[in-house]
């Protein structure tokens, strides 16, 4: 994305090496040097991404010397939190002892940057994309949160971009580091529920009531230190409420996909993990239901939902918030379940069931963060690459493609297209508010 009138890159070349920490302590001497720690910039510090950005902080391998937002400083989090970019700056220096971390307003004065190595990405959805290409483009390694994408394009420009420029991507579908979850899918992989035909994933539904923000729907002015108009980006314009922006944008459909895609990151994922389909798709959604309520000023995306993916392997997948909380493998000689912190099956035997030498062992990582950082300085791929995210959330997009059409759609999995229906392959991308664009 090419700067509009006025570049910084003269300036950030210039003052680069003044924003670089200098002073060095004793514990980071050795194996912890310099020159082998990844230097790393934190875009999106209003919600999550501050709590990421502490745990980075842990990785002694890891020198946050940047970060970045639309907001000065203000209450990001549902419990009334103050977060921005100042008191994102204001952690790394306490943590680091007073050494120097750059804040800046737009991430594109991140990503040219020389000395930065890798970004993380906890923006609103509607963002992922141009961040994460220009970041790609820019050879830095990408820690970008999910859902990948706002769009099924987005993602596919997203996976092509890492592939690319060869750069590492790992996406926050922290899931695949829990040991429950990789279980449950190695004991599907290997057969332990024998002929596998039907997966469930349970998704929360609804919206949730953030408190603070989430009844504040009239306009009211754009809050000092905040810069709307480059929160919206890409977005089309709409007037500015606390219940539009923070944690509440997901349930706005110029930004998000609601509980369905905030979700759609995980469950499905592990599904399509279990099923040995993370490289592909359905190639068909089914019987879909939504409710979309309309009545609301701000929150238009579904409450309720219901569909199925079919698979040319003849397995079915149904995502709903009415199914039971978690993933759920079906097969012709019993079931496996996993959640967070948990798994189950519907026998002893399987449930302790050794997966042997030489059966499937799928990739093991224990720690999420720490995969990414292992992968940064090997190059191999992380465990939660973009195109299994790009092919993970493809599925909820799909859905809500589905249930806002209310029709069946015939899905072509290697080309990325619906069948026989231009209408809905239309809603597959989204138009830009000027002057942004999508680099394909």
């Amino acid at each position: 994305m090419k700067r509009h009138e006025l570049t910084r890159r003269g300036f950030i070349r210039a003052s680069a090496a003044a924003a670089l920490p200098f002073i060095i302590p004793a514990s980071v001497l050795g194996d912890n040097a310099p020159s082998q720690r990844i230097t790393m910039g934190f875009i999106g510090t209003g919600n999550n991404g501050t709590d990421w950005m502490r745990d980075f902080m842990r990785d002694e391998r890891v020198q946050v010397v940047a970060v970045c937002d639309v907001n000065t400083e203000g209450p990001g989090y549902w419990d009334g939190t103050i977060r921005g970019r100042e008191p994102a700056r204001r952690i790394v220096e306490e943590f680091y002892g007073g050494r120097s971390c750059a804040a800046y307003e737009d991430f594109r004065d991140v990503i040219e940057r020389k000395d930065i190595d890798a970004v993380y990405i906890a923006t609103p959805d509607h963002w992922h994309a141009i961040i994460a290409i220009a970041a790609a483009n820019a050879k830095k390694d990408i820690f970008c949160q999910k859902p990948l994408s706002l769009t099924i394009a987005e993602g596919r420009a997203m996976s092509n971009a890492v592939k690319r420029n060869k750069v590492v991507f790992q996406t926050g579908s922290q899931q695949r580091s829990d040991v429950n979850f990789r279980r449950a899918c190695e004991l599907v992989r290997n057969g332990r529920i024998g002929k596998l035909h039907t997966v469930r994933c349970g998704l929360p539904g609804g919206w949730p009531d953030f408190g603070h923000t989430a009844h504040q729907t009239e306009p009211v002015p754009v809050p000092e230190g905040f810069n709307y108009d480059m929160w919206l980006g890409p977005a089309p314009w709409d007037y500015y409420c606390p219940a539009r922006v923070g944690v509440n944008f997901r349930w706005n459909l110029n930004y998000s996909g609601g509980q369905l895609t905030d979700w759609g990151g995980h469950h499905p994922d592990i599904a399509q993990w279990g099923m040995d389909t993370e490289y592909t798709g359905p190639i068909a959604v089914k019987n879909a239901k939504g409710v979309f309520p309309t009545d609301h000023p701000v929150y238009n995306t579904a409450t309720e939902y219901y569909f199925e993916c079919v698979y040319k392997n003849g397995v079915t997948l149904i995502i709903s918030n009415k199914e039971r909380g978690g993933v759920t493998f079906e097969g012709s000689e019993g079931w496996v379940w996993a959640d967070r912190g948990r798994h189950d099956a519907s026998s002893k035997e399987i449930l302790e069931s050794p997966i042997g030498e030489n059966e499937i062992h799928l990739y093991k990582s224990d720690d999420h963060i720490k995969n990414f950082i292992d992968c940064v300085f090997s190059r191999q791929e992380p465990i939660a690459p973009v195109e299994v995210a790009h092919r993970s959330i493809t599925l909820a997009h799909l859905g809500n493609i589905a249930m806002i059409l209310g029709r069946d759609l015939r899905w072509d999995p290697e080309k990325e297209k619906i069948l026989g229906d231009p209408g809905a392959n239309f809603l597959l991308n989204r138009a830009y508010r000027a002057p942004w664009v999508l680099e394909t």
